[in-house]
């Protein structure tokens, strides 16, 4: 059986894309390279196997042999959606949606009739309405969320409604149906791409965190690749980002380790694509604008993808990409408008570089024409 495996790194972007500076993001991001000059270089052999390295404008220190008979290409892809620089639409872009249009975004936080309006349908007030960092935010408003049970909402340069509640204060099931509520009420023109449930715990001596019960309610997405596929076994935060559609029922791994477990049940599983998403990247360390972290991050990843270079079977297409970029090394903790990195291996693929190509969706077009199926 002919089985593609599609492993997103998210935020692991690769150079600024044209149009960076109309998305917020004037001084060219260059997520991996710019990671690799700040730390002085790191081992990720098969990374560098695999092109991923080159496809960021590295000279890796060292490569792996890839096994079995196996060929890697690589290059990058441009983004093409207008909808953000974001997971939504990395994603949906990748699946052959290409948004001509800007989700809406809220630098001043969101309209007071809007607010006014989620408020009456849970019957509570709110704290914060304004842009912020989800760690900044419940440091500076958890203590009053604590005392008063109102719910935190913020946003942030994406298009987004998050909403932070501690899960001894607000039940998780609770909160999850404030995000419904946020859902239903988010149409045009407020139609946000994303309404997310950001429960945390701790208390204010000893500082808040966010737990790992995060879930996102996206807009519906367009007709897509995925429903043509569908049964698609998907890790991570993507079926999610496709309100489930097409994606066989699994349950939401949250950080890396998990999701390697996860991806381990894929691959003995009889699912013909298995999309999976990897945030630790991004939400550990490009959001909180630690190179280093961002760097042993992907040594961690480099030992996981030596593993599942070491069990592909012969009729296996891999390949390896990201849905936006997150710079750890610039002022910004948002994500950046980036070219994504593309390496396809398996045994069929012509190896070496394949440059610069147009579009995510380039992505669905190597799943679709390796399973045999109509793209378009």
């Amino acid at each position: 059986m002919k089985r593609a495996i599609v492993l997103v790194l998210d935020g692991v972007g690769a150079g600024a894309a044209p149009d960076a500076e109309a998305f917020g993001d004037p001084d060219g991001p260059s997520t991996l390279r710019h990671v690799w000059d700040r730390v002085g270089g790191f081992d990720a052999p098969n990374l560098a196997a695999c092109g991923l390295l080159s496809a960021g404008g590295i000279e890796p220190r060292s490569a792996a042999p890839l096994p079995h008979g196996l060929s890697a290409a690589w290059g990058r892809l441009k983004p093409l959606s207008q909808g953000g620089k974001d997971s939504v639409t990395g994603h949906w872009e990748m699946m052959g949606v290409v948004m001509d249009r800007r989700f809406p975004t809220y630098p001043d936080g969101f309209p007071i009739p809007l607010l006014k309006a989620f408020e009456r349908e849970i019957g509570v007030q709110t704290l914060g309405n304004r842009p912020a960092s989800g760690t900044e935010i419940i440091a500076r408003l958890g203590a009053l969320h604590v005392e008063t049970g109102f719910p935190i909402v913020y946003t942030s340069a994406d298009s987004v409604f998050q909403i932070a509640c501690h899960e001894e204060v607000v039940p998780v099931e609770s909160l999850y149906h404030y995000c419904r509520t946020a859902r239903e009420l988010c149409v045009a023109p407020n139609d946000v791409q994303r309404v997310i449930a950001r429960p945390f715990l701790g208390d204010a001596a000893n500082g808040f965190k966010r737990t790992e019960r995060r879930q996102d309610f996206p807009v519906p997405s367009p007709p897509n690749l995925v429903d043509r596929i569908g049964d698609v076994y998907g890790i991570g935060v993507v079926p999610q980002l496709f309100g489930g559609r097409g994606f066989r029922p699994v349950t939401r791994t949250q950080n890396n380790r998990e999701h390697v477990a996860e991806l381990e049940r894929a691959l003995a599983s009889d699912a013909r694509f298995v999309f999976a998403n990897f945030e630790d990247f991004d939400m550990l360390y490009g959001h909180r604008n630690d190179p280093e972290g961002f760097a042993r991050c992907l040594v961690e990843f480099d030992g996981t993808l030596g593993a599942i270079l070491d069990r592909l079977a012969p009729d296996d297409l891999l390949i390896l990409t990201a849905d936006h970029g997150n710079d750890p090394t610039d002022a910004s903790t948002d994500h950046s408008r980036e070219y994504a990195p593309f390496c396809a291996i398996g045994r069929d693929v012509e190896p070496g570089a394949i440059g610069d190509l147009e579009g995510f969706e380039r992505v669905g077009e190597w799943v679709a024409r390796h399973l045999g199926i109509g793209h378009g």
